[in-house]
């Protein structure tokens, strides 16, 4: 049975589907000591056995495209239960974000941030639900996720979502989010600010506080980056 939830902390609409090759328990989803494999573009998952996520990021973007989506992310995590995780958002044209500028939204409306009308980054229950049957039956037929059952989630990024690629800094210019590096920029590895977009291979942030300052921030040297929430 394909289940939809509603998390509203973070406003993020996703579908859970247990795929079962073999009879047992019902999966629970809490995991455990979990090794995770992510492919935000398309990579191969060194360490899993037999499992090919640059194959099945293929998959899911051909559904996704026959839905006028985009894949975000696609996560591989195993635990007490085997998941795999596809977060899919709606493109966002760039006329529809001037509009939106122009009729004064808040930052939180642009981008496709802000959740209206049970949908988030403009995807819904039911977008979530079909990606995920039509994707789950290319999966079996295709023979992606070999072994045992496992659990598939495919879900909307939420507000707190995470920034993947130097598009994603454009996009969303003028919010809040907190960056990590892997190395020292000037002095700080962790910042928290307004993006100001973009270019030439850096991530331009303003700073606010007694700091108040712009930095650049090398995209090659980003180890995590997401919006903060605001209200």
């Amino acid at each position: 049975m394909l289940l939809a939830f509603e998390l509203s902390q973070y406003y993020t609409v996703f579908a859970l589907k247990p795929v079962g090759k073999f009879s047992g328990r019902e999966p629970t989803f809490l995991l455990a000591e979990e090794q995770k494999c992510v492919a935000a573009g398309p990579a191969r998952c060194s360490g899993t056995s037999r499992m090919d996520l640059e194959r099945i990021r293929e998959a899911a973007e051909r559904v996704a495209r026959s839905e006028g989506l985009d894949v975000v992310e696609v996560e591989w995590k195993v635990g007490k239960q085997r998941f795999l995780r596809v977060t899919i958002d709606r493109p966002q044209s760039p006329a529809s974000s001037v509009g939106a500028e122009a009729a004064g939204a808040a930052p939180e409306q642009l981008g496709g941030a802000a959740p209206r009308g049970g949908i988030s980054g403009g995807i819904s229950h039911s977008d979530c639900e079909r990606v995920s049957q039509q994707l789950s039956v290319i999966l079996d037929v295709e023979d992606l996720v070999p072994g045992p059952r496992y659990i598939l989630e495919v879900s909307s990024p939420g507000l707190d979502r995470k920034l993947l690629k130097p598009e994603d800094f454009e996009r969303f210019k003028g919010r809040l989010a907190r960056i990590s590096t892997v190395e020292p920029i000037g002095d700080a590895k962790f910042f928290e600010g307004r993006l100001a977009g973009y270019v030439d291979g850096m991530v331009r942030m303003e700073l606010k506080g007694r700091d108040a300052k712009t930095v650049e921030v090398p995209f090659a040297a980003i180890r995590k980056a997401n919006l903060v929430v605001e209200f």
